[in-house]
């Protein structure tokens, strides 16, 4: 492992420093101080920092594993649910083998929330948890990278600028997730593309599975390199965004201005909005394990889209979205038969007071994010009754 110090995440013996390293940082305890007590820490920081560090002392002063970490946390995750969402449900995970290892690959929605929901359900039915796969992008801040790496996070560097620089990061990148997978015998996630699919459009990105290929020796077939990966997609679904006001504002952004330039620690922001923000129901679906009967990137990253697109499961906020763009159709009346009357406008009175909240220019882009994924499984349905026809996404 001394080949991948720079972007592993802690061992057991990291631990304890790095606690003790936390429970000294000022601005963490600020952080957790406006988190767990927004109206106090404006009127009396200097006293709240006091009393945060107190009680994290007292949460995670006897910790000196990993595992140890990840069980106190497990309460965090615990709590977190009961109180900002309104279950989670899984299917398909009854296929796969607590004693093997694969490499999870998802749809992604939110930063934090997308592996931490995969990481419960998996400690829940006995497998081991997570290596995270995470952006350097995102770790802004030294407590952040101290948290996330105390959690099996692993860290992707996309700071590198020349092409060498790049490719040299890939490959490190690739043989530490087969050594992880091979060696170790850890559990991955990783997401289908580079950043959150803030339009609701989960499409999977060539280039990661590129990525995880390059270790592949010259002389092993790709498809037989691709299944001893182990690679399974998960569908993540939630009902509700807690990102998604701020999503459809820079989507809207980046289109009349080209680009939208984020403020600082804006992503360590969204993080804190998606633990705390109502999700709603969140449901995962996990697919079959990959074959290798592939012959390219493309090829993987089409089968992972597809099986990801149609086990996506459709919340009543997905469909009165679909139908404020698009309008009604034997196919949507159909499915909006399918959940109760009650729950669906409840959803839909919902979705129209967000919309409502918001600039005119914003409304379509922000029905959008929740409508794709009708669009996507609608089209896999025409597909599948005519094979001839191209599957597109817009």
């Amino acid at each position: 492992m001394v080949n991948f110090d720079d972007i592993r995440p802690y061992e057991d013996h990291e631990v304890r420093p790095t606690i003790k390293r936390l429970l000294r940082d000022k601005e963490l305890l600020q952080a957790v101080a406006r988190f767990r007590f927004p109206v106090l820490s404006q009127k009396a920081p200097w006293l709240m920092r006091p009393i945060v560090q107190l009680y994290l002392r007292k949460q995670f002063g006897g910790v000196s594993t990993v595992l140890e970490v990840q069980t106190t946390i497990e309460r965090y995750v615990k709590r977190m649910l009961d109180t900002s969402s309104r279950g989670l449900t899984v299917s398909g995970i009854e296929k796969l083998d607590p004693k093997q290892n694969y490499l999870f690959i998802s749809n992604h929605r939110d930063i934090t929330m997308d592996p931490a929901c995969v990481n419960w359900v998996l400690f829940h039915h006995g497998f081991t948890t997570l290596r995270i796969a995470i952006g350097d992008n995102l770790l802004s801040k030294p407590y952040v990278s101290d948290l996330m790496r105390l959690n099996k996070t692993f860290i992707v560097n996309r700071s590198a600028k020349s092409p060498r620089e790049k490719l040299k990061a890939a490959k490190h990148l690739s043989a530490y997730i087969f050594h992880s997978l091979t060696v170790d015998q850890s559990n991955i996630w990783i997401a289908q593309r580079e950043g959150r699919a803030k339009d609701g459009r989960d499409i999977t990105n060539p280039a990661i599975i590129n990525m995880l290929t390059l270790n592949r020796p010259k002389t092993e077939a790709f498809g037989d390199y691709v299944q001893t990966l182990k690679i399974v997609p998960i569908a993540i679904s939630y009902e509700w965004d807690p990102c998604d006001v701020a999503k459809a504002r820079e989507l809207y952004h980046t289109r009349v201005l080209g680009k939208y330039v984020k403020a600082e620690h804006e992503d360590v922001a969204s993080i804190a909005a998606g633990i705390s923000g109502q999700k709603g129901r969140i449901h995962l679906a996990f697919g079959d394990v990959l074959g290798s009967n592939f012959e390219s990137a493309e090829d993987v990253a089409a089968e992972l889209e597809r099986q990801i697109q149609s086990n996506y499961q459709i919340h009543p906020s997905n469909l009165a979205a679909y139908i404020r763009l698009h309008g009604e159709s034997p196919d949507i009346l159909l499915a909006k038969e399918s959940f109760e009357p009650a729950q669906y406008k409840a959803d839909e009175e919902e979705l129209l007071k967000r919309v409502s909240a918001l600039p005119q220019e914003q409304r379509e882009i922000f029905l959008a994010g929740y409508a794709n994924p009708v669009v996507a499984k609608f089209a896999l349905q025409e597909q599948a009754r005519d094979p001839n026809l191209a599957v597109s996404h817009g």
